[in-house]
């Protein structure tokens, strides 16, 4: 066999390889999408999978008995509003650790580090006393955007990523008469567009995701988000409401694939960006 038959077969087993992985990953998604669409007793009888009789009451129930809209509109409001503002503090922060040397600045780093290893359950039971008795903020969409708004994973990577921001760019901006906080606004910004892109996609899936912390602060329905809907689907064995939950899943899908359809040009500028680099 020559070479170049057996590179041929090299790749043509690593496709169907890879291939084969993605459909396996994708097929728990595609069966919550087709799923969504059937009756819940033909959802587990087996008897085929494909929808025998498609129906959209599913999605038209979720709406009409658990006013979905609203609850997705919550989850909508916090996450937008959470990850713009803590995409622009983090990167504020890690810019100043990037570029600005000041004293004790190795050391506040390193414990911005430390406070990474601490789990959140530790702090819930602190962080909730102070939101109720403090800020009387409970039952308020401000508990799940204003106490992470500073991040701590967040400027740590937008602070890795401001390291290769050239310097002499920097520079050239403060002889032109720019002030600081203009050289971070019309320079830095754009030019870390791709990791603001990545870190804004890392936090809106955690905020659109996030269930824990909602649960403890959202007293009342109307202030629900999608998560807590969906927990309310389930119920005893025997008695979730798989029809609805999988309607609700798909639909609890769509706007993070949409945020990463919508950044993707610029993660992709940025690896371009990159690979020319090295």
């Amino acid at each position: 066999m020559s070479a170049k038959h057996g590179d041929l077969l090299v790749k043509g087993v690593t496709y169907a390889a890879l291939t084969a992985l993605s459909v396996f990953m994708l097929f728990p998604f595609v069966w919550m999408l087709v799923s969504s669409f059937k009756p819940f007793p033909e959802i587990f009888a087996g008897r085929s999978f494909l929808p025998i009789e498609p129906t959209l009451a599913n999605y038209v129930a979720l709406f009409e008995r658990y006013d979905a809209l609203r609850k997705f509109w919550n989850s909508f409001y916090i996450a937008t509003t959470a990850t713009a503002l803590s995409v622009f503090l983090c990167a504020l922060g890690g810019y100043a650790f990037a570029k600005f040397r000041f004293p004790g600045r190795n050391v506040m780093f390193g414990v911005l580090l430390a406070s990474m290893t601490i789990p959140f359950a530790v702090l819930l039971v602190p962080l909730f006393v102070m939101m109720r008795n403090t800020f009387g903020w409970i039952d308020t969409p401000w508990p799940l955007i204003i106490p992470g708004a500073a991040n701590a994973f967040g400027i740590f990577f937008m602070r890795q990523y401001m390291l290769s921001v050239s310097d002499d760019m920097l520079d050239a901006a403060r002889i032109d008469g720019a002030s600081e906080f203009g050289i971070f606004i019309r320079v830095v910004l754009p030019t870390a567009l791709p990791g603001l892109a990545s870190l804004a996609i890392i936090f809106f899936m955690a905020s659109w995701n996030n269930f824990l912390w909602p649960l403890a602060v959202l007293r009342s329905e109307r202030m629900h988000t999608v998560p807590i809907m969906l927990n309310s689907l389930q119920g005893p064995p025997g008695r979730t409401a798989f029809d609805l939950l999988m309607a609700g899943s798909v639909l609890s899908v769509l706007p993070m694939l949409l945020v990463f359809f919508f950044l993707q040009r610029y993660l992709i500028a940025g690896i371009t960006a990159g690979s020319v680099k090295g």
